[in-house]
């Protein structure tokens, strides 16, 4: 029971607030000052006397003095930087649209925020719509020109992005396939060597062993020659081999004796 009463305690809350909003009140404009701005914005960025590079080389004092000449003579009050994107848009829309021809009666779309107006306009390459946007004080905050785009043309353009989109996709999965498969090199790339100690191995101590036995018994060999030459001598001489010594050995290069 208790709920009840308190959602119907509700009801009459929740119509008042919808009230409220609905009691909104929207800006109040003069259509004639309206489509003035409009027709001398159009006149000034489809003219192509002034381009947007050149109202942005101006110093802002320069700028400022614009924009107060502008509304003083026309009435059009608006920021320096919304006529530089006014022209720049405008050079755009020629890409798309070719020149600009006509236009049909103007649109007015008001609210708490501002208005909106809107119009239909003929191009040399195809239709397009454009919007003026003011602010609460009426002074205009943006120039558009949608082009109208044909269902093919639509589609075409659509399977282009998804076509670019999943390809850049696939080429960046590649490259990181391709970052990950190098990972494994990392550690390589930031170890240092260390120095190694040389092992007696099996092999390097028979190989040593190996080079090392010639030169015993090459020693083994002299030492056996030195004695029978000293016990020869010692014969020849009728002595004891302990009176001389031989020092040294030397093999003549011909093996024949000299007479």
């Amino acid at each position: 029971m208790k709920k009840k009463i308190s959602l119907l305690l509700w009801i009459p809350v929740l119509m008042l607030v919808l009230a409220g909003c609905g009691n909104v009140k929207s800006v109040k404009y003069n259509e004639s000052d309206l489509e003035s701005t409009c027709e001398y914005m159009l006149s000034v960025v489809a003219n192509g006397g002034v381009t947007g590079e050149q109202i942005a080389g101006m110093s802002e004092w320069n700028q400022g003095a614009l924009m107060a000449q502008m509304e003083a003579q026309v009435g059009v009050k608006m920021e320096a930087s919304v006529l530089i994107n006014a022209l720049e848009g405008w050079e755009a829309s020629r890409d798309e649209c070719g020149e600009y021809i006509s236009h049909e009666d103007y649109q007015y779309e008001a609210d708490s925020t501002g208005v909106v107006v809107t119009a239909e306009a003929d191009f040399s390459d195809r239709d397009a719509k454009l919007e003026f946007e003011f602010n609460e004080d009426l002074e205009l905050e943006s120039v558009t020109v949608s082009a109208h785009y044909t269902i093919p043309e639509i589609l075409e353009k659509a399977g282009m992005n998804t076509l670019l989109g999943m390809g850049t996709v696939f080429v960046m999965l590649i490259f990181m396939c391709f970052v990950i498969s190098m990972l494994k090199y990392v550690p390589a790339w930031f170890s240092r060597p260390e120095k190694s100690t040389p092992k007696n191995t099996p092999a390097a101590e028979s190989a040593v062993s190996a080079a090392l036995e010639p030169v015993q018994e090459e020693e083994l060999d002299d030492a056996e020659l030195i004695a029978v030459i000293a016990a020869a001598i010692a014969a020849y001489e009728g002595e004891g081999a302990d009176g001389f010594v031989v020092r040294s050995i030397k093999r003549r290069k011909s093996n024949k004796w000299n007479a």
